[in-house]
């Protein structure tokens, strides 16, 4: 059953009132106990304690005019009115405090009736019956004054002296009695107070407890539901991070039943696509380009159409590959293939060049954008140029343990044609069959080039254009002004001979010559031309380009050629 994240913060929520529900029922049910001494001490037992002492102080006034009254009638002239005063408010004072003790009576009656408090009914119940005997104990020092007094007016000392011994022990014994009733009122209401300050403390400490208790089991419980929450979101973020990072191998286990598991089912689909994907672009790396099988499946190359571009376009080729072949088992030759075709393809793709396509031993490449910097296609090819002419020589000595012969090994070098200018990028196919692919005249010419590297004895031969782009730090030569197959306008040829840095003394001054050579055979001056020649092949030995020019001036000599020759020379076969 789907539980959606609604409902676990409702639980939470809910959870949460129904513990602040528990706290407050234990509060209020604390405060009732507490209210219920309270109400005792504030509606019954204190009025009763203050009742009495009003009667205390009545009786005590009681007994101020009765030592009045014995004090006036001892005078040596009584004042009859002074007498007359005192004893009526002795009578009054008796009688306020007769209705006192009859008001508290019917305070316990009133209190014995209710049930809504808790009352200390047998301490009530004492009073009930203690009360009365104060009113009697009174009502018996009230009667015998009034019998003192009559002795008195008799004039019989003797029966005066008898009343006055009776008068003072019914004094005492209201005194008594009194002190008995607030005795007990006192102890009543110390020990309510005490039990009511105990409350409260016991209130106080469960409250706090039960609340410590309620926070702690919300906090758990909030905790837990966070955490089915919040863990899978981390799990989530995790793998989002492992997918930028390039960790297609992530998946994400979530075991709840809310809508972060439908997003985490969401994302394992995703990452089963993007495996998917990855495996696709993995596989069709294999043959074509991975970066075109990326832009194809992330559309940021276009699938119909082409583009006019100013790229840089590469042609290899291994010198003399069918008749090495001749000499190899198909194994030998495919096994020797790949391993020449990954060597040098590393270097075309590490140099953010594309690897088009493979032609028998020949490799055609490209560089341009999107793929490489439009500024620096031409320089960027030509370094991978000499990086592979660099890289052959490990090819070279690795011949044994590929062909598995350490005797009689075939000669292996490579012709390279570079020629920068516009061509068409696109996909170029039939609707069942496509290559991302450029065509256009510098494709044709680039491959011109590596063929013409045959007759000049050249390896690295690139366009006009080319060594334009190219920059300043690579060190060129031209070669000469060339009509290749196809093409009617001639175009400069340059050698490309590596960095400028590289250059020893005895090549640049070689160059130096050979590019003096070439200047005087442009204008038939054949001796100067020849000299100059020779002087290059002094300073580097077998240099076969300057053995060529000195083959074609002989050839000039024996047949002239008309004043107005442009110095071209034309290619008659590819």
């Amino acid at each position: 059953m789907r539980r959606p994240i609604s409902l676990k913060i409702f639980s939470i929520t809910l959870a949460l009132l129904l513990l602040m529900g528990v706290v407050t029922w234990i509060s209020v049910f604390n405060l009732r106990l507490l209210n219920n001494q309270v109400h005792a001490l504030a509606d019954y037992y204190l009025p009763l304690q203050q009742q009495v002492a009003s009667v205390e102080i009545l009786v005590r006034q009681q007994m101020v005019h009765m030592e009045r009254v014995i004090a006036g009638r001892e005078a040596v002239k009584p004042d009859a009115a002074f007498l007359e005063k005192e004893n009526r408010d002795f009578d009054a004072r008796g009688i306020n405090a007769d209705q006192i003790v009859d008001s508290s009576l019917n305070l316990l009656k009133e209190a014995d009736a209710t049930h809504d408090i808790e009352l200390d009914r047998v301490t009530l119940a004492l009073l009930g019956r203690q009360l009365p005997t104060i009113q009697v104990a009174r009502q018996n020092f009230h009667r015998t004054f009034r019998l003192f007094q009559i002795e008195a007016d008799e004039g019989n000392r003797r029966s005066e002296a008898l009343m006055r011994e009776t008068l003072l022990r019914d004094k005492d014994a209201l005194d008594g009695e009194i002190q008995k009733v607030i005795d007990l009122l006192n102890k009543l209401t110390q020990d309510t107070a005490q039990q009511a300050k105990a409350e409260e403390a016991r209130a106080v400490r469960l409250n706090w407890i039960v609340t410590g208790i309620a926070t702690l089991l919300g906090l758990l419980f909030a905790a837990l539901v966070t955490r089915s929450l919040v863990e899978p979101i981390r799990r989530l973020l995790g793998g989002t991070q492992s997918i930028e990072q390039g960790d297609l191998t992530v998946e994400i286990s979530v075991h709840s039943r809310d809508e972060i598991a439908v997003l985490a089912d969401s994302f394992n689909h995703m990452v089963l696509g993007l495996r998917e994907k990855e495996r696709i672009k993995t596989t069709f790396g294999q043959y074509v380009d991975p970066r075109i099988v990326r832009g194809l499946l992330d559309n940021r190359l276009a699938a119909e159409g082409g583009q006019r571009q100013v790229m840089t376009v590469f042609f290899s080729d291994l010198a003399n590959f069918t008749r090495m072949c001749e000499g190899l088992t198909p194994d030998t030759a495919v096994r020797f293939l790949n391993r020449y075709f990954s060597l040098m393809s590393d270097i075309v793709r590490a140099r953010q060049g594309i690897v088009d396509k493979y032609i028998g031993d020949s490799v055609m490449a490209f560089w341009g954008p999107p793929f490489s910097d439009e500024t620096a296609h031409a320089e960027l090819c030509c370094n991978a140029a000499l990086e592979q002419m660099a890289q052959l020589e490990a090819f070279r000595a690795d011949l044994p343990n590929l062909i598995g012969v350490r005797y009689g090994l075939p000669q292996v070098d490579i012709r390279i044609g570079i020629a920068s200018g516009e061509v068409t990028v696109g996909n170029i196919g039939s609707d069942t069959s496509r290559g991302y692919t450029v065509i256009g005249d510098t494709v044709n010419l680039a491959s011109r080039l590596e063929q013409a590297n045959k007759f000049y004895g050249t390896r690295i031969l690139v366009s006009a254009e080319t060594r334009r782009l190219a920059g300043e730090t690579l060190a060129f030569r031209e070669i000469d002004s060339l009509r290749v197959a196809g093409k009617q306008e001639p175009i400069r040829v340059h050698e490309l001979l590596g960095l400028k840095a590289d250059l020893t003394h005895e090549l640049q001054a070689g160059i130096d010559a050979f590019e003096s050579g070439l200047a005087h055979y442009r204008k038939q001056e054949w001796d100067a031309a020849e000299a100059a020649f020779n002087e290059c092949l002094l300073q580097v030995p077998q240099d076969r380009p300057s053995q060529v020019f000195i083959e074609r001036i002989k050839l000039f000599r024996q047949s002239p050629l008309s004043p107005d020759w442009d110095g071209v020379w034309v290619a008659t076969s590819k």
